[in-house]
C-alpha cells in the first residue's frame, strides 16, 4: 500500500472509503459480507495476536480466551460507522494509535482479499492500492457524513425503503437505531441527538433528497 502524501493524525476522524479494482464486486453474498464484518472486528486492535484465518481454526475455548485478551488491549481505531456495499465500503474512523488507520486497512484488506481469492478461485489484488481518507473537520460534517454512510444502501437502491435500510445487516445503522450490539462506538454521534429516535428522524429527513442527488451526480461538479 503506497505511502500517503498527508499523514493521518491521532485523535482525528476520517471518512475512509475504497472500492474494487475496475469497480468489480467485492462483497457478493452473505458469506463474504459476514466474513468482512468479522475481519473488521478482529483487526481494529493493535495486537490481534494471530491471523484471522488461523483464529477461526482454533478450538472455541481458545478462541474465546484469545478474543478476550485481544479486546482488553489498545485499539488502532474507533469505528464510528461503516457500510459495506457490493463493490466498495465506507468507514468513519477515529485514529487512536500511530498510523492506526493505515495498519487497520492493510490488515483488513489483505485478510479479506486472501479469503475472497480462495473462495472465488482468483488471484491478485481486490481493492485499489490507495484508500481515500477525508478529514472530518467539524461536528456538522461528522453527523452529515454518518448520515451519508448510513443512507448509502437506500441511495443506491440496494434496499427499497427506510424500514429495509434499518435492517441492513452490513452497516452500523442497526447499532444506532435498533441498539444491536456490535463493534461501533456510537456515543460520539448519538451525543449530538436527544436519543436514537431523533437520529433516525435526522436520517429520514434527507433520504429522498440523497437519492435524487445520486441520480444526477454525473451532472454535478465537485
Amino acid at each position: 500500500m503506497p505511502g500517503r502524501l498527508l499523514p493521518l493524525v491521532e485523535g482525528q476522524i476520517y471518512h475512509v472509503f475504497n472500492r474494487g479494482i475496475d469497480h468489480r464486486p467485492t462483497f457478493t453474498d452473505k458469506l463474504e459480507l459476514k466474513r468482512a464484518k468479522a475481519v473488521i472486528d478482529h483487526y481494529r486492535f493493535v495486537t490481534p495476536l494471530v491471523r484471522f484465518s488461523k483464529f477461526l481454526k482454533l478450538p472455541i475455548e481458545e478462541r474465546n480466551r484469545l478474543q478476550t485478551k485481544i479486546k482488553a488491549g489498545p485499539k488502532l481505531i474507533d469505528i464510528l460507522s461503516f457500510c459495506l456495499m457490493p463493490n466498495h465500503f465506507h468507514l468513519l474512523l477515529r485514529q487512536v494509535y500511530d498510523k492506526g488507520i493505515s495498519k487497520f486497512l492493510s490488515n483488513f484488506q489483505n485478510s479479506y482479499t486472501r479469503y475472497f481469492n480462495i473462495k472465488n478461485e482468483r488471484d491478485g489484488p481486490l481493492f485499489l492500492d490507495q484508500f481515500k481518507a477525508v478529514l472530518v473537520e467539524t461536528d456538522e460534517q461528522l453527523i452529515h457524513v454518518s448520515r451519508y454512510i448510513h443512507l448509502n444502501p437506500m441511495t443506491s437502491y440496494l434496499v427499497k425503503n427506510f424500514d429495509s435500510l434499518v435492517n441492513y445487516s452490513w452497516s452500523s445503522l442497526p447499532e444506532y437505531v435498533a441498539q444491536k450490539e456490535s463493534f461501533c462506538e456510537t456515543s460520539t454521534i448519538l451525543g449530538f441527538f436527544k436519543d436514537s429516535g431523533e437520529y433516525e428522524a435526522f436520517l429520514k429527513d434527507q433520504a429522498g433528497y440523497q437519492r435524487e442527488l445520486n441520480a444526477i451526480k454525473h451532472l454535478l461538479i465537485d
